[in-house]
């Protein structure tokens, strides 16, 4: 697959985590396609704004990724507008944090909606339209806290220990159609959903971390994109952890 003129459609992909792997993308000057659920547009306009300083085709569309049917119909018309998906970035996450025996259904059914049954809703609307042409890169973030849990986030937790399993079985199912599927598991991140934890939080994760100090977004980006790339096209199935040596 040339590593260029790819569509990379990136959900969740106006800020954060995010806008790094979009900006990543840019400077291969991909079309990029950016999914987002802000309350306003803020956020995505910014990305735009940067992508264009870099002369990158980019649109951003505000969508409901926990519906399937908004996803099929909105990937529907991504794959008729331009043709293909080449690489897919599932990002999208929300965070709903009590304790499990103060969690209600709702904070459960929201974060396994948005970040789990998102990447099953994405994956199937694009995974036609790469099967036919042989060829595809679905790359999904997960976390560490899906390998080793967290304290007030069960429901984030298995959201995450979710799309391992379920990255692992769509690699074995699409192999043979040319599409890889992997994730990649961040660890303590510096983004705005790290930022607004208590300061006794960051002291605990900080004190796990062998690296002492937290990433950045740029190193997850730099994780997804090589995974998207021709180096990695006997790599399928796997995890990449971002972590600092918080977990080995």
């Amino acid at each position: 697959m040339s590593e260029s003129n790819r569509v990379v459609l990136v959900t969740g992909g106006s800020r954060g985590i995010g806008r790094s792997i979009v900006l990543r993308f840019a400077k291969e000057n991909a079309i990029i396609i950016i999914v987002h659920y802000d309350p306003d547009d803020i956020a995505a306009n910014e990305t735009l704004g940067l992508l264009k300083e870099l002369g990158v085709e980019a649109i951003a569309e505000k969508l409901d990724v926990s519906s399937f049917k908004d996803v099929e119909k909105f990937f529907g018309e991504i794959v008729k507008n331009y043709g293909k998906v080449n690489v897919l970035v599932n990002n999208a996450g929300i965070t709903r944090d009590a304790f499990l025996m103060k969690m209600s259904e709702e904070q459960w059914d929201q974060v396994l909606a948005v970040n789990l049954k998102s990447v099953f809703n994405c994956t199937k609307a694009v995974m036609r339209s790469m099967m036919k042409k042989r060829s595809g890169k679905i790359i999904n973030i997960s976390s560490v806290v899906g390998e080793i849990g967290n304290i007030g986030q069960a429901n984030y937790s298995a959201s995450k220990a979710g799309i391992l399993g379920l990255t692992k079985t769509s690699a074995r199912e699409l192999a043979a159609r040319g599409i890889t599927v992997n994730a990649v598991a961040p660890g303590f991140i510096n983004t705005e959903m790290t930022e607004n934890l208590p300061d006794k939080a960051k002291e605990a994760f900080m004190s796990q971390i062998p690296m002492e100090r937290m990433g950045e977004p740029k190193d997850v980006a730099e994780a997804v994109y090589w995974l998207a790339s021709s180096s990695a096209n006997y790599i399928t199935g796997q995890v990449i952890h971002v972590n600092g040596g918080l977990y080995m």
